[in-house]
Order: C-alpha cells, then structure tokens, then sequence
C-alpha cells in the first residue's frame, strides 16, 4: 500500500493538471505558460540537487575525497541518456511546428503527449530509484525522503499536466480526450518508478550512480526543453520568478520531510 502511494502521488499531479481543459480557454495564457514552465524547472533543478545528487555523494563517503565519482559519472550518463533518447523518439514540443527525432508519421497530438512522456521518464526513475533505496534497507534514505520527492514531482506535474491537455484542446481534440491523453502522458512514471523498485535488490550496489543518473536526466529536460520554452517570444521576468518559487518549494519540501 506504501509503495502503491508513492507510485501514484506524480501521477495524481499530472491528472489534476490535465483537468484545467475543463476550467481554460483553449489557448494558455502565454504569462501563465512561461510561470508554469518556470515553475516546473526550478522543483526539477532543486530535485536534483537536494534528492539526488547530495544523497548520492553522501552514499559514496567511504571513498574520501573521490566521492564525487559515481555523482559525477551517474550524471553525465544520465544526460547523455536523454540525449540519445531526444534524438530517437519522434516529439513535437508545445508551441513548436518542426518536430525532433526520427521522422514518423505521428500526428501532431501524439507527438506532443510522446513530448512530455519523455521527460517523464527520469522523473518516475528518481522517484523508484529513491524508494527503491528506501526498502533495500539504506540508512542514509528515508521514507520522507522518497515521499518528499513524489511530492514535488506532483507539484512540477500540476503546470506540466496543463502544458500537453491545453495544447491538444488547441489542436481540435474535445476537452474529455485532452484530458485522457493529458493524464496518459504521466503514466511512464508509475510504471518506471514500479520498475525500479521491483529492481531493488539490484539497484542497492549502484545506488550512487543511479540517483544521479536520473538527476542528469532531469536536467538535460530543463536546460533542453523547459528553459528554452520559457525565454520564447522575448525575455520575460515571470518565468524567473516562477523558478524561484518551484526551487524554494522543493527545497522546503525535501528539508522539511526529509
């Protein structure tokens, strides 16, 4: 029942977030949208830092001042990770015309949800990974830990469940398929957070390289997708602001629980 709560906490912020077709306009306000975007880079960057990278330094202490290592190597693979599958996956981000990855003949509204479906994945993979640390019997993680992180990601999945349902009801689809599609975009999560955890007993040696494997995965999504996307149409305050806010919140959330 514990780990069923914490697979479905992301992925609870996602459907809620998807439900705003139902109350907006077809279009997203553009100040709203860059808030939101900010919103979501600042949790992502603070997640990273806070849930994952420090904790796998901290796991790593009985290799002195060669700690850095598995963080170090765990993150580069992680962006290089997201990277590989960038290139791959055939994706249309919000906004945008020319779509990235192999050529396919998805249409547009499948490209979207396959969009943010991709940054979905490190998501549910730090959430597994943290709990999978969790129930493996690691000291150096708690609970609170792992539930501090769902949460935040649920919090970041709010704005991004809005961000995919908002554009499809833009594209012609009505309001009730906007919302199915915008909530199925978040189900990669549960189910690779399912995953890992079900790995537990094998992610334990490689924990360290693990955390901030999907720690540089994240932060391959804000610097590639979600920074850029906040700064289109000119230079603009409130996404700064709205990192600020998803940054401090995070942090609060991950001290505060953790």
């Amino acid at each position: 029942m514990e780990m069923l709560f914490i697979l479905l906490i992301p992925f609870l912020g996602t459907t809620l977030g998807s439900a705003c077709v139902y109350f907006m306009k077809k279009e997203m306000n553009a100040t709203l949208h860059k808030t939101l975007l900010g919103f979501a880079a600042g949790v992502m960057v603070a997640a990273s830092v806070w849930s994952l990278l420090i904790p796998a330094m901290d796991l790593s202490k009985d290799m002195g001042k060669l700690s850095f290592i598995p963080a170090a190597v765990g993150f580069m693979l992680g962006i290089f990770f997201l990277l590989i599958l960038d290139k791959i996956i055939p994706h249309i981000h919000a906004g945008e015309d020319k779509p990235e990855g192999l050529k396919s003949h998805f249409g547009k509204s499948t490209m979207l949800i396959l969009a943010v479906t991709l940054h979905n994945i490190p998501e549910g993979m730090a959430v597994g990974i943290l709990y999978a640390g969790y129930i493996s019997g690691n000291a150096s993680i708690s609970f609170s830990a792992a539930l501090s992180l769902a949460i935040g990601i649920a919090i970041q999945n709010f704005p991004e469940g809005a961000i995919i349902s908002m554009p499809l009801r833009s594209e012609g689809l009505t309001k009730n398929r906007s919302f199915i599609y915008g909530s199925l975009s978040g189900i990669v999560e549960p189910i690779g957070a399912g995953l890992t955890i079900l790995a537990a007993s094998l992610v334990e040696p490689v924990l360290p390289y693990l955390l901030s494997f999907a720690a540089g995965a994240m932060i391959y999504v804000v610097v590639e997708e979600l920074i850029p996307e906040s700064a289109e149409g000119g230079h603009s305050n409130i996404a700064v602001i709205g990192f600020a806010v998803g940054f401090t919140l995070m942090m609060i959330l991950d001290v505060a629980l953790g």
